[in-house]
């Protein structure tokens, strides 16, 4: 066992899964909103005090992409400021830190998958403030990785998935993006990949500070569904699925457009394609493919 785990986000997606796939590993403790705050840093230094975990586990964030746009200030107090004050605690106890980021701190600009050591470069607010939380975890000075994914769903929460299979069900035809290039990340992959991470940290730090451990083979790794696809390619194959499943349903046609026929008030990146080579050979993990996450997914939807 790894010691009490500080988890962050619990009602989320990834935080979701985390609850449960981290308890095999260690005591997790999930604060709520009202417990911890995390548009507040006082309120975070706080209850990582009083929790004083081994582990920090941060998958929680402001996620509304298009509404950061008009929400700077509170984009930038959860997804920057809480993180600076998850890391600064953390330093002070010798706690590890794993923080959860994004494709989106890129321009997605090429079509090459991107490495942990291209140039950042992001094209909205809310990438910028994931940004900022990066960088303000690296220089906290604690042990630390930080995970960036992409395009996550699963069988519960808010995700494109689930409004995708809904709305199949409801319209004759949907008109979904064909030209941002990526791979769908299961939650529960991530939370299994974050407890096979925790595991072999660990056993490589025996007898060692965790703080010394993380500064081997923490750092910045992609960790993102395998394979490549597009909005359109998901839906599309996701709409297949259901049609298998419920032979007899009437569900929407699904016609390809482009970014620009679609627009919204924060720019997307036409490539979030991650390279996780590191990630495969640090740990030994490699994500599944995205299609055979969807397969297990739409068992449980």
């Amino acid at each position: 066992m790894s010691g009490r785990i500080l988890l962050t986000g619990v009602t989320g997606q990834v935080g979701g899964e985390l609850a449960a796939t981290l308890a095999a590993v260690g005591e997790v403790v999930a604060p709520a909103r009202d417990e911890m705050d995390l548009a507040n840093p006082a309120s975070v230094r706080e209850k990582v005090r009083a929790i004083r975990p081994r582990w920090i586990v941060n998958p929680a964030a402001y996620t509304a992409v298009d509404k950061a746009e008009s929400e700077p200030d509170l984009a930038y107090a959860i997804n920057a400021e809480a993180v600076r004050a998850i890391g600064e605690e953390a330093r002070k106890i010798g706690a590890g830190v794993i923080h959860f980021s994004t494709d989106y701190v890129f321009d997605g600009t090429g079509n090459a998958p991107y490495r942990e050591t291209d140039a950042t470069g992001p094209v909205s607010v809310y990438g910028a403030s994931k940004l900022a939380g990066e960088r303000a975890l690296v220089e906290s000075g604690a042990g630390y990785m930080v995970f960036r994914t992409s395009w996550v769903y699963g069988a519960k929460g808010k995700n494109f998935l689930r409004t995708i299979l809904k709305a199949a069900k409801e319209r004759e035809r949907l008109r979904i993006v064909a030209d941002q290039h990526g791979a769908p990340t299961w939650s529960r992959d991530l939370a299994r990949m974050t407890a096979q991470v925790i595991g072999r940290i660990e056993a490589s730090g025996a007898g060692r500070e965790l703080t010394e451990a993380l500064g081997e083979s923490g750092g910045i790794y992609h960790a993102a569904g395998a394979g490549e696809t597009t909005w359109f390619g998901f839906a599309a194959e996701a709409i297949e699925r259901l049609r298998e499943r419920e032979p007899g349903a009437k569900l929407a046609e699904v016609e390809a457009i482009t970014t620009s026929e679609y627009p919204t008030p924060a720019k997307r990146p036409l490539n979030s394609r991650l390279s996780c080579a590191r990630l495969a050979a640090t740990f030994d993990w490699r994500m599944m493919d995205w299609r055979d996450s969807l397969r297990e997914v739409m068992t449980e939807v």
